[in-house]
């Protein structure tokens, strides 16, 4: 298996994930379920391929992380869509697994590279690959967060013209509590606590991944530099990222009605995360002197 056929496993998972984000929207839950997990076996299948033919996980440049990071996203999304039927994160999700598989088309930054003497440990496999599932759940959960933000607006500016259109009528009453505006009120009320308990979730979830990965990262460090840990940049912004979930974290479980800025806490942590991940290798300190970026050599 080698890159060129990539072009090919991508275009017949993406083909498998948009009929299933189909038929997610149309309700045929089944069909989305197995379309969506035929779509994961086939870009698996092309990443094991990939293994094989290089002799070493395709862990080593920021093009093979991102392959990881495309069969995660519709993972996530599937394990959303499976436990709280949302009919729209399939399409999100597989959006936005679109995005990173289309800049790998573009930028594979595959390369047949011998790894390194501390790459060369049974540690770095699990360590990558956990940190991958970490950034897709709580990519999904950003994904959430930025949908809730949209909609909320959206119920905000209703709420202005129904108020407008009620001060201007004749009557000027209330709808009663069980008339359809109440119903559909209400209706929205509990879809908000739902998407808000899918981010707490997914966080929940992502979180104890970083940990882990994080937990991982320092036993290795220590087998092969000595030390658990050693404010690398990378290290630094990985920190940097645990304890702002943990903000999330912390801040809805002592406030759990102050959505909105729950939500807003989930983009800027979501931005902390692609700093981490790919932002530090254009830092300066991180320059020459990190152990941990991908343009290393």
């Amino acid at each position: 298996m080698n890159w060129d056929s990539f072009i090919i496993f991508a275009i017949v998972s993406l083909l498998l994930w948009a009929v299933g984000s189909w038929a997610a929207w149309r309700g045929r839950s089944r069909l989305a379920c197995w379309t969506t997990i035929a779509g994961l076996a086939v870009f698996m299948a092309f990443i094991i391929g990939l293994w094989i033919s290089l002799e070493r996980p395709p862990l080593r440049t920021m093009g093979e992380t991102r392959l990881w990071y495309s069969l995660f996203l519709p993972m996530a999304g599937l394990l959303v869509y499976s436990r709280w039927r949302y009919r729209w994160i399939l399409a999100l999700s597989t959006i936005l697994a679109t995005v990173f598989i289309v800049i790998n088309m573009l930028r594979p930054e595959i390369h047949n590279k011998t790894l390194m003497p501390a790459l060369q440990s049974p540690w770095f496999a699990p360590h990558v690959i956990v940190y991958m599932m970490a950034y897709a759940l709580l990519g999904a959960a950003f994904v959430m967060a930025v949908f809730l933000l949209w909609r909320g607006r959206r119920r905000r500016r209703g709420a202005t013209v129904n108020a407008a259109t009620i001060g201007d009528g004749l009557s000027g009453n209330q709808p009663a509590a069980g008339s359809a505006p109440a119903r559909g009120a209400a209706d929205q009320a509990n879809i908000d606590r739902q998407g808000m308990a899918i981010c707490d979730n997914l966080v929940y979830i992502g979180w104890a991944f970083l940990t882990i990965g994080m937990l991982f990262g320092a036993l290795w460090a220590k087998e092969a530099w000595g030390t658990y840990w050693a404010w690398d940049p990378k290290e630094t912004w990985a920190a940097a990222t645990w304890f702002a979930y943990l903000v999330y974290i912390h801040h809805r479980l002592r406030h759990g009605a102050s959505r909105r800025f729950a939500l807003w806490v989930l983009v800027a942590n979501f931005l902390l995360l692609q700093m981490c991940w790919w932002g530090i290798n254009y830092l300066p300190s991180a320059q020459g002197r990190s152990v941990h970026t991908y343009t290393m050599q």
